[in-house]
């Protein structure tokens, strides 16, 4: 049996992804929409997207079925004036949802930025064309939001590593030691009770801190991914070693060409490579053989990652000044276990309760 015309019209396509996902997509982000987020009518919503690769138009699509009263918006097909007025009418509390194949770019206008500023709630998915076929479905596995495991684990996380007087990263027969405190670890798990906003990118799970002392930072990791030049997910046919000695690398076994030019671009512009974030990814969508390109998205990761370059946002150090750090790389270690003080915190890919 042939549709008629008349269907042909009315049923979306979403190209490689299946209507299954979709299903998949509209329950998971029903859960961050009134669990974490917390949003309701008769708060206004505007969901500004694009029609530029199938994740978007699915991520759209599964919006729609959640969000039957809210705006939608055809980035491509109205002038930037027509989105900031619209932005411009909602009152503090209401929710704007952008779902970008790339990164929506309004003249001057930061989106995120000036959308708190105006205390509106936020659901940001940037990059969405970087991950086609596969890893699509990896995407929209990421977006479950299980408050009992964020919450719990990830407040967990956080109160043994400020209390910890130091930590390791076992990554298979190499060692990276922290030997002092850490700074008080932040939290993005989907909980926006005690911040000044709700919101941000999607997918989340993360908990991250850095040391007090770089300089106390010692030993070997081994790595096998890195954010590249392009701000895209790199890996290497075999992990990298980086050594570190006082807070820097200093040396790279069986780097690469690509690693090596990220490495020469920080050295370059900053004068050495500072090793400062310590991120405990929590997002069980993503791991050594379930990845995605896009950089910042594949950070949530269940596992260890580290920065390399000067820049750090959140954490101020008094001999790294900020108007100097320019690089903030992404890589990502080999997790065989995770150690705070003696206790024993991760190991065969899941974080341990307690």
């Amino acid at each position: 049996m042939h549709p008629t015309e008349k269907q042909q019209q009315v049923t979306p396509s979403f190209g490689t992804i299946t209507e299954e996902a979709v299903d998949l997509a509209q329950k998971h982000l029903h859960d961050i929409l009134t669990m974490a987020i917390e949003h309701a009518p008769p708060r206004a919503a505007v969901v500004v997207a694009d029609t530029r690769c199938d994740l978007a138009v699915a991520l759209t699509e599964a919006y729609r079925r959640c969000l039957p009263t809210a705006r939608f918006i055809d980035f491509d097909a109205v002038a930037p004036d027509e989105v900031l007025t619209v932005f411009a009418g909602l009152e503090p509390g209401d929710l704007v949802v952008l779902v970008q194949s790339t990164n929506f770019r309004l003249e001057a206008f930061r989106l995120r930025v000036e959308l708190f500023k105006r205390s509106l709630k936020v659901i940001e998915h940037p990059h969405l064309s970087r991950m086609p076929g596969a890893q699509a479905d990896y995407y929209i596995a990421s977006l479950a939001y299980d408050p009992a495991y964020y919450r719990g684990v990830g407040y967990a996380l956080k109160a043994r590593i400020d209390r910890a007087q130091g930590g390791v990263v076992d990554s298979g027969g190499e060692r990276l030691v922290f030997a002092a405190p850490f700074e008080p670890a932040k939290l993005n798990i989907g909980d926006y009770s005690e911040m000044n906003n709700v919101g941000g990118q999607f997918p989340i799970g993360e908990v991250f801190t850095e040391s007090q002392d770089l300089e106390a930072v010692n030993g070997r990791v081994r790595i096998f991914v890195f954010g590249d030049t392009t701000f895209r997910v790199n890996r290497p046919e075999q992990p990298i070693t980086l050594v570190v000695a006082k807070g820097r690398v200093v040396e790279a076994i069986g780097s690469t060409p690509d690693f090596d030019q990220v490495l020469e671009k920080i050295r370059t512009d900053e004068g050495e490579v500072w090793l400062r974030e310590l991120g405990f990814g929590m997002n069980r969508a993503f791991s050594r053989e379930r990845m995605v390109d896009d950089i910042g998205t594949y950070e949530r990761m269940c596992g260890i990652h580290l920065s390399l370059g000067a820049k750090h946002g959140v954490y101020s150090k008094p001999n790294i000044r900020r108007t100097t750090a320019r690089y903030h790389i992404d890589v990502f270690a080999v997790t065989e276990a995770v150690y705070l003080d003696d206790e024993l915190v991760y190991r065969d890919g899941a974080w341990l309760p307690g």
